[in-house]
């Protein structure tokens, strides 16, 4: 088949951006022919990658895969303004000057976030008449709302019910809605996408974090037999992390060492609270470069997940899931709904009630009881349920199939020519 791919983030932008980038591979390997159209790359620094002049579009290749990308604002910055301007401005290049290289295709998969890619979107299914993959990375206009972006008040009302309505016209104008975690499918279909629509394809991790690196432990003065909780990510209130804080200090088991390597909003009342209760045993990191992190993530015996309950939490699956899963190490999951399931599932996890210090420190304890070398089994057994249900090969599997059942389902294009090779 002939695949496209519209997404902003691609390679060599790190973390979920580098996700994208990791499918286009894995179907030209099978020996599709795939098109990615992207931007120029930002994320997360709001500057351009080494090696990058920003220019109206260029053409390049990814291994078998041929890229565009076009221009961008770049910005990552919390001003709203800035943010719009990145967002916009790769929608509207995207439609001028990158929507050539989609004509001719089968099939093309839109990464949803953000929902600016539905004006090229639109444009490649209405008039180039190519049916649609529609992947909701994130559920909007919940994810923004959730981060406390658009503040409150009337405005705010104003601006959600405008992302609300833009989001069903994705939704009505995509052949198959792609949701990442299964209490999202009735999120989704209570919001009227029909459910012969709805598929279900988790997201991948970076495996190559499953690459023992030498850990940090010598580093930090860590000695073999203390037992290493390693919480990395954003330190934001969707996190919920002062009950961990609260949890280090009454856990009671002097072999226990919490890390934290992040940065965010909360980072400083945190770090506050841990002086304030006495967590001696909580150290932060702060933010540390891309290539410290498989080392970081060798270091961890068990990998911590949180989040705050109520809200999106219940069909939240936070990609450090995939990631500590794909690493084959331990979970501690201190959330409701879909995350907590797969901790369960996969037999990689404890579960606490998320927001209860209490219950978080009784996990604690049972991590501490456990020991390193059968935390080690856990996180094992954690690494084969990822290669059944999150790997890369498996998330490329069911892309193919459902692009497959796209293109049989649809009805067959009048030009069928190849698109032009300059765009």
């Amino acid at each position: 088949m002939r695949i496209g791919l519209l997404t902003q983030w691609f390679d060599p932008e790190p973390g979920p951006a580098a996700l994208p980038g990791m499918l286009a591979r894995a179907l030209a390997d099978r020996g599709h022919e795939v098109q990615v159209l992207t931007g120029f790359p930002n994320y997360p620094s709001g500057r351009l990658a080494p090696g990058y002049r920003l220019a109206r579009r260029v053409d390049e290749t990814d291994g078998p895969a041929r890229v565009r990308r076009v221009a961008l604002y770049p910005s990552h910055d919390r001003s709203a303004p800035r943010r719009l301007a990145n967002y916009g401005s790769f929608a509207v290049s995207a439609l001028v000057s990158g929507t050539p290289v989609l004509r001719g295709l089968d099939a093309l998969w839109v990464g949803n976030s953000p929902i600016s890619v539905a004006l090229p979107m639109w444009f490649t299914r209405y008039v180039h008449r190519v049916p649609v993959l529609l992947h909701v990375l994130d559920l909007w206009p919940d994810s923004v709302l959730a981060s406390g972006f658009l503040g409150a008040g009337r405005v705010s009302r104003t601006v959600e019910r405008g992302m609300a309505a833009w989001c069903g016209a994705m939704y009505r104008s995509a052949a198959r809605v792609a949701h990442v975690s299964p209490g999202a499918a009735e999120l989704l279909a209570g919001r009227g996408v029909p459910r012969e629509k709805l598929v279900h394809i988790p997201m991948w991790a970076d495996e190559t974090l499953g690459v023992r690196a030498t850990d940090l432990r010598a580093d930090l003065g860590l000695h073999p037999d203390q037992v290493v909780l390693v919480y990395a990510g954003a330190l934001g209130e969707a996190q919920g992390l002062d009950s961990l804080i609260d949890a280090c200090a009454r856990s009671g088991d002097p072999r226990l060492v919490c890390l934290i390597a992040g940065s965010g909003t909360t980072e400083e009342r945190l770090r506050r609270r841990a002086e304030a209760v006495g967590a001696a045993n909580v150290r932060f990191l702060g933010q540390l470069p891309r290539d410290r992190m498989p080392a970081l993530m060798a270091t961890g015996d068990v990998h911590y997940v949180s989040l705050r309950p109520g809200g999106m939490s219940a069909y939240t699956m936070p990609s450090k899931v995939q990631s500590t899963l794909a690493a084959g190490r331990a979970l501690l999951v201190a959330a409701e709904g879909d995350a907590a399931a797969v901790a369960r599932d996969s037999g990689a996890g404890i579960t606490a009630r998320p927001g209860d210090p209490d219950s978080i420190a009784d996990a604690l304890r049972e991590v501490c009881d456990l020991g390193r070398e059968k935390l080690d089994l856990l996180g094992q057994a954690g690494r084969a349920h990822y290669d059944r249900m999150f790997s890369v090969a498996t998330g490329a599997d069911r892309v193919e199939r459902t692009l497959h059942e796209m293109v049989a389902a649809g009805p067959v294009r009048a030009s069928r020519r190849r698109r032009p090779a300059d765009g």
